[in-house]
């Protein structure tokens, strides 16, 4: 069975968690909207683009899940006007209209909605929409932060496209605060040495270049897999054994899945699973690199923090 069938939430997450086995596109002159005679606003993206705007976004359509969430964090959430399947966090975000998913969002749709700004992900997936957006004058800003301590960053530039500074700014230095506090808690601890399933079977993992090793880096754990040459390879059972992990991590929809992963490890041999050594945390959390991933971070280090 594979991990989209298995759990299908889990394989929406783990797509964002692959942001960085995207090429960026470079941005053209055309891109999103022309940069108006007088800019009122100013916002760099996170593919080195800077995002023109007259006046503060009002009838945003955000493309992934993260972005929707960041919006929210940033006290902007009532500007928002549609976004795609699978955005469901916060409750609220489920009320609004849907315009297809994040791999094929309906062009049509998004025009009909009249939106002053798009926020996408990664420009391969928007693509389709770019030149229509370009053609109605409506910017395009691509939100994909690659660390934790990006996410507060990410807040704040949502708060400066939609003039929520004044609930932007306190929302992401309380996330600094967080960060800073399980840094220097978890500094200095002994290293526990970690795999990521990112699927079972078959087996999958992800590399240092994902911000789930990020989290894991804050808490003091070491991905065995970190120097794996792509973001998520597929790896054998016998390289995972060699790898002596003393904790398996994974995504899960339902807690009833660590379980299964539990059973499945302890059958195959690990020897962490013996111990009891496998933890799960609610996928989306781990997979969308918005303000939830750093309540996933607390939740790690105190999993990793019991078993030295």
């Amino acid at each position: 069975m594979t991990l989209a069938r298995a759990f299908p939430r889990i394989a929406s997450g783990l797509l964002l968690a692959l942001g960085a086995m995207l090429a960026a596109f470079p941005a053209t002159a055309g891109d999103g909207a022309d940069k108006p005679a007088s800019p009122a606003i100013q916002v760099p993206d996170d593919k080195g683009r800077t995002v023109w705007l007259s006046a503060p976004a009002r009838r945003a359509v955000t493309l992934a899940p993260h972005a929707t969430e960041l919006v929210y964090a940033a006290g902007a959430g009532g500007h928002l006007i549609a976004t795609i399947r699978g955005s469901d966090f916060p409750a609220a975000a489920r009320q609004l209209p849907i315009i297809g998913d994040g791999t094929q969002p309906d062009a049509e749709r998004v025009a009909a909605v009249r939106p002053d700004l798009l926020i996408g992900w990664q420009p391969a997936a928007a693509e389709p929409l770019t030149r229509v957006m370009d053609k109605l004058g409506v910017p395009v800003f691509y939100s994909d932060p690659l660390t934790l301590a990006a996410i507060p960053d990410a807040v704040e530039r949502m708060g400066m496209l939609f003039g929520t500074e004044a609930q932007a700014r306190p929302a992401a230095a309380r996330l600094r605060d967080r960060l800073a506090a399980l840094t220097a808690r978890y500094a200095g601890r002994r290293p526990v040495r970690v795999f990521v399933q990112a699927g079972l079977d078959p087996i999958y993992t992800l590399n240092d270049s994902s911000i789930v090793s990020d989290a894991l880096r804050v808490c003091g754990g070491v991905n065995v897999f970190g120097q794996a040459p792509i973001v998520a390879p597929q790896v054998t059972l016998e390289s995972v054994l060699a790898a002596r992990p003393e904790a398996v991590l994974a995504g899960v929809a339902r807690p009833a899945d660590t379980q299964h992963n539990l059973a499945a490890w302890q059958t195959l041999g690990l020897p962490a699973a013996r111990a009891g050594h496998v933890y799960g945390i609610d996928a989306d959390a781990l997979y969308r690199p918005g303000p939830r991933l750093i309540d996933a971070a607390e939740a790690i280090c105190a999993d990793l923090d019991r078993l030295r």
